[in-house]
C-alpha cells in the first residue's frame, strides 16, 4: 500500500502457487486506486486471477478471471434544507471476463442516497445487469437456464430507519428483468438491540421469479435469524438459523469464541442441517468444530 498525500490509495499484490500436477497460470494479480475527500469519493481496480491459482487458504471463489471495478460518489450538503441531511449520488460498474474472453458478470449501478437528519435513508437506484452463462443450469427444481448471454434492467428502493437506535427496520426492493425474465425481490430485515451485549437481525427474502416461455410462476422464501449475546469483549456466544422453503432446509449455526488476542483464541462452533423429505425435519447433518490459535511475537 502507498498513500498519497491525505486522500490518495495505491494498494495491490501479486501472488503465485505451486501446486503438483497444476502447471503454469498459477499467478494472481490486484491493482487499486482510491481517493477520498469530504466531498467525493472515487476507486477503480483490475484483479486477474489464474485458472492453476491454488491458495489452498482463505476463500477463493472464482479462478480463471479478469475483474474490474469503477465508483464515483459525491456528497452534497447544503445549510438551507430544513430535514434533508446529504444526499450522496453515485455510479459504479463491476465486470467478469472469464479467461476464455467470456464477458461472465456486468453491473453497472446508477443510485442517490437521500439521507434526512433523522437518521432516515431512501436509496433510489437503477441496475443494468449481464449475465454470460457457458452451460444449462438449473435455479430451481425444473427451472432451468439456458446457456446464453442476458442483458437486464431492474429497479432498486432501500428504506432505512436509523440504526443507531435499539429498534431499526431495512427495506430492500428490486424490480425488474432476471435471466430473460422477470423478477420481484423484497428483503425486509428488522434489528434489535440492547446496549452493547445484545443484538440480533430477523431478515426475510421474497422472490417471485417468471422465466420466460414459462407459464409458471417461482417463488422462494429464505428467513434467517442472527443473535448475539457478548458476556465480555473477548467472550461471546452466536446463533445462526436459515430457512429455504424452496429446498425445505433448515441450517443452523452455533458458535461460542473466547478471544485471547484480536484474531486468536478458543472457538466452538455446531452445525446443523435438516431437510423435509418425509414431511417432518429430519437430521440430514450435523458437526462439532473445535479450533485454537494462539498468535506469539517471536522477536520477544
Amino acid at each position: 500500500q502507498l498513500g498519497l498525500g491525505d486522500d490518495g490509495l495505491l494498494s495491490g499484490f501479486f501472488a503465485k502457487t505451486d501446486t503438483p500436477g497444476l502447471n503454469g497460470d498459477d499467478t494472481a494479480l490486484h491493482l487499486a486506486a482510491a481517493a477520498d475527500t469530504q466531498e467525493w469519493s472515487y476507486s477503480a481496480s483490475f484483479t486477474e486471477v489464474g485458472k492453476n491459482f491454488n491458495p489452498e487458504v482463505g476463500f477463493l471463489q472464482r479462478t480463471d478471471f479478469q475483474r474490474g471495478w469503477l465508483f464515483a460518489l459525491k456528497r452534497w450538503r447544503d445549510p438551507s434544507w430544513q430535514h434533508l441531511l446529504e444526499l450522496r449520488p453515485h455510479i459504479a460498474y463491476r465486470g467478469y471476463w472469464g479467461g476464455d474472453g467470456l464477458h461472465e458478470t456486468g453491473f453497472l449501478h446508477i443510485d442517490n442516497h437521500w439521507e434526512w437528519k433523522s437518521g432516515f435513508e431512501i436509496h433510489t437506484g437503477v441496475n443494468f445487469l449481464h449475465e454470460g452463462v457457458r452451460e444449462d443450469f438449473e435455479l430451481a427444481p425444473g427451472q432451468v437456464v439456458e446457456a446464453g448471454d442476458y442483458d437486464d434492467e431492474e429497479l432498486q428502493l432501500v428504506l432505512m430507519t436509523d440504526d443507531s437506535q435499539p429498534l431499526s427496520f431495512n427495506m430492500t426492493a428490486k424490480i425488474g428483468g432476471f435471466f430473460g425474465g422477470d423478477r420481484t425481490q423484497l428483503t425486509p430485515s428488522l434489528r434489535y438491540r440492547i446496549g452493547e451485549t445484545f443484538n440480533a437481525r430477523l431478515g426475510w427474502t421474497y422472490n417471485e421469479i417468471q422465466r420466460p416461455n414459462n407459464p409458471e410462476k417461482l417463488e422462494i422464501n429464505v428467513g434467517s435469524l442472527r443473535m448475539t449475546y457478548s458476556f465480555n469483549p473477548k467472550v461471546s456466544l452466536q446463533a445462526l438459523v436459515q430457512y429455504n422453503d424452496a429446498t425445505d432446509v433448515v441450517a443452523s449455526n452455533i458458535r461460542f469464541a473466547w478471544l485471547t488476542s484480536a484474531d486468536a483464541g478458543f472457538y466452538l462452533v455446531y452445525n446443523e442441517t435438516r431437510d423435509d423429505d418425509v414431511g417432518l425435519f429430519t437430521e440430514k447433518r450435523r458437526e462439532w468444530i473445535l479450533k485454537f490459535s494462539h498468535t506469539f511475537d517471536v522477536f520477544n
